[in-house]
C-alpha cells in the first residue's frame, strides 16, 4: 500500500515493516498488527489480499563469497517455477536476506510447487511448524525451454546505490535524520513524477524486520550518515538500478521478476530487488550494468 504520513512509530513494534520511497509513492509493507497502527486515510491505498511472506533458509553453513546474491540465487529453483505455476509474487530484497511475497490463498499452490526442492515451515504463533504439500493443482503444466520474454519497458537512472543496514541499537541516534530522509528530502509525490527527470530517480528503502535493519539509498544520502554507523562491504560496492515498469504493473501479473531474475542468474550476476506498488526494480553491480541493460533489452518485446 501507499501512503506519505509521519513515520508510524508504532509500527516498529511489529516484526515485519518494510517502507520503500520512489518518485510516484511510498510503498508500505507491515504485518498484521503493524497494519492495525495504521490510521485510516483516503490518502492510502491498500492492496486487495493478505499476503504471505516467504525466504529460503540455507542449511549449508556460512555462505561464500563465490555464491550468489540476493534473489539472482533463488531465481531458478524459487522465482521461475512460482511464475512457471501462474503464482503472482511481491519480492522485497534486504541485505540480509530476501523475501518472496505470495497472496495466502496461493499457499496451497506455492507448496505444491515448491515441496519437491525445499523443505517448507511456517511459522505460527512464534513456533516454526512443519507444512505438508497439499497435492492440488491450478492446470498449470511447467513449460520446457519455453522462452519468457521481457514485456515491459526498463529505465536505468543514473544514480549510483548502497545496499546497507545499522545495528538496532544505533537507531535512536539518526531517528532525525532518516525521519528527514524518508519524507522531508524529496518533495511532494505527484503522478506523473517519474517522468520529471529519468537520469536520477529519488529511491530509499528502509526495513525492519525480526529486529534486523536493511537500508537502500543512493551514494549521496548515505554521506549524510555519521560515520561508522552504516555497515559496508569491504569492497565498498556500489549498485546501478534497472527500473521495471512504464504504466503501474499491479499485483496480478505472473512472471515479472522471473523476467528480469533468470537471465541475470544465467550469467551469474548478482541482484537485489524490489517490488514496489507500481513499478519493480532491481539493483545489479554498478560494472555489471552495461552488460545488464543489453541482455536485458534482448530479450525484451518492448523497446
Amino acid at each position: 500500500m501507499e501512503s506519505k504520513t509521519n513515520f508510524p512509530l508504532g509500527a516498529i513494534k511489529c516484526k515485519f515493516f518494510s517502507l520503500t520511497e520512489t518518485p510516484e509513492d511510498y510503498t508500505i509493507i507491515v504485518d498484521e498488527e503493524g497494519f492495525k497502527e495504521l490510521p485510516q486515510s483516503e490518502h492510502i491505498s491498500v492492496a486487495d489480499a493478505t499476503w504471505l511472506a516467504l525466504n529460503v533458509v540455507s542449511g549449508g553453513g556460512n555462505a561464500s563469497n563465490s555464491q550468489p546474491i540476493g534473489v539472482t540465487k533463488i531465481a531458478k529453483s524459487v522465482i521461475a517455477p512460482l511464475a512457471d505455476h501462474n503464482i503472482s509474487v511481491f519480492m522485497l530484497s534486504t541485505y540480509q536476506t530476501d523475501f518472496i511475497l505470495v497472496r495466502e490463498r496461493d499457499l496451497p499452490m506455492v507448496m505444491h510447487t515448491l515441496s519437491s526442492e525445499f523443505t517448507l515451515f511456517r511459522v505460527v504463533n512464534g513456533e516454526t511448524v512443519a507444512v505438508h504439500d497439499l497435492g492440488v493443482t491450478n492446470g498449470f503444466v511447467k513449460p520446457k525451454l519455453v522462452p519468457r520474454p521481457i514485456i515491459h519497458p526498463l529505465s536505468s537512472p543514473s544514480n549510483m546505490f548502497c545496499v546497507t543496514s545499522l545495528d538496532p541499537d544505533t537507531l535512536p541516534s539518526v531517528a532525525t535524520l532518516l525521519m528527514d530522509v524518508m519524507f522531508y528530502s524529496g518533495g511532494p509525490k505527484e503522478p506523473g513524477a517519474s517522468s520529471e527527470d529519468s537520469s536520477h530517480i529519488r529511491f530509499f528503502s528502509f526495513s525492519l524486520i525480526e529486529g534486523y535493519i536493511s537500508l537502500v539509498m543512493d551514494e549521496q544520502t548515505t554521506q549524510r550518515f555519521p560515520n561508522n554507523v552504516l555497515f559496508t562491504s569491504a569492497s565498498g560496492e556500489l549498485w546501478k538500478m534497472v527500473r521495471i515498469g512504464g504504466q503501474p504493473l499491479g499485483f496480478d501479473e505472473c512472471g515479472i521478476v522471473a523476467q528480469i531474475s533468470e537471465p541475470l542468474a544465467t550469467a551469474d550476476i548478482p541482484a537485489y530487488y524490489i517490488s514496489t506498488f507500481k513499478f519493480d526494480h532491481a539493483l545489479v553491480p554498478e560494472e555489471n550494468i552495461q552488460s545488464v541493460i543489453g541482455a536485458l533489452r534482448t530479450k525484451s518485446t518492448a523497446q
